[in-house]
This record gives C-alpha cells, structure tokens and sequence, in this order.
C-alpha cells in the first residue's frame, strides 16, 4: 500500500458515498485505477465493508454499555460456547477477549434499563460465568469508526520509484 491507498482510505472511512469519479478526482487518478486501487483493497481484506453508521439514540438504542465477564472457565468448550452465545446476540455490538482484570469486554446497545436487564438474564445463561460488571455510559464525547492511518503502514511512492531507476 502506498500513499495513494492512505489517501483513499482515509476518504472513504470518513464518507464512501462520493462516485468513484469524485473519489478519483481527490486523489489524483482517473477512475479506472481508483476502482482497481479500491478493488484490491477489499479483496486484500484491508475494506472489510461498507455500511451506513446509525445514530443509536434514533434507533431507540441509545443506551450504551460496557460489560465485561470474567470467565467461569478457560476450555476451548467453554470459550466456543460463550463466543457462540454472545456473537448471536443482537444488542452486542462489539465483543473482545483482554489481557488484565476481565477476560472479556464487550459493547452493548439496549433501549432501557428493562431490556439490559433481559439482555444479563440471557447472557448469564450462556455459559458459566464467574463475574460480571455493567458499566453504564452517561454521555459520548467521542465515537469514531475511522482508524489512524499512519504513514509507517504505507510505502513511499517517491521513495519506491527512485529506487526503481
């Protein structure tokens, strides 16, 4: 990946709407190789996918909470089974396995306090389960879905052609 791949990931983690024109265009290619250069990043795994972000609050899940779950064992079984159960649940909507205090840490989006508490009753029956924390959030001062792209990551394009000659 290059400068050029920086530039377009960039772009498109902050808006995939514009036309492969315009995004061509911001970037300095014609179309063809924008497409082809967009193209490649997702068969190489690097765009995973496209999708339109939501507000929570005007979905009516404006509720966000973090959980976290130390494990009531530590089996490739009981890890398969919690993974399994957790993944399938709607209102999770990230889940991670940490180093530290909690051996799980997830991100939670329910309407109320009502539906978190059905939320805890189907989590808890998943699998065994030695502790759980609820942390409720109070206000979002920040959300992002767009990584740091730093320039470490990508090859210099100047760099790469004067070694090329």
């Amino acid at each position: 990946m290059d400068e050029i791949d920086r530039n377009l990931l960039a772009m498109l983690q902050e808006d995939s709407t514009p036309s492969i024109a315009q995004i061509a265009e911001r970037v300095g290619l014609s179309p063809t190789p924008c497409w082809k250069r967009i193209q490649k990043l997702e068969l190489a795994g690097v765009i995973t996918r496209r999708v339109a972000l939501v507000a929570p609050d005007r979905v009516g899940v404006g509720l966000i909470v973090f959980v976290t779950v130390e494990a009531g064992d530590h089996t490739p079984a009981w890890l398969e089974r919690f993974s399994a159960g957790v993944t399938a649940m709607p209102a999770v909507m990230e889940l991670y396995r940490m180093a530290g205090e909690a051996d799980y840490m997830m991100r939670v989006a329910v309407s109320d306090m009502a539906e978190f508490d059905a939320f805890y009753n189907e989590l808890i029956t998943i699998a065994p389960l030695k502790k759980v924390t609820s942390r409720f959030a109070m206000e979002r001062l920040k959300s992002t879905t767009a990584y740091p792209l730093r320039s470490a990551a990508f090859r210099d394009r100047r760099t790469a052609e004067v070694s090329a000659d």
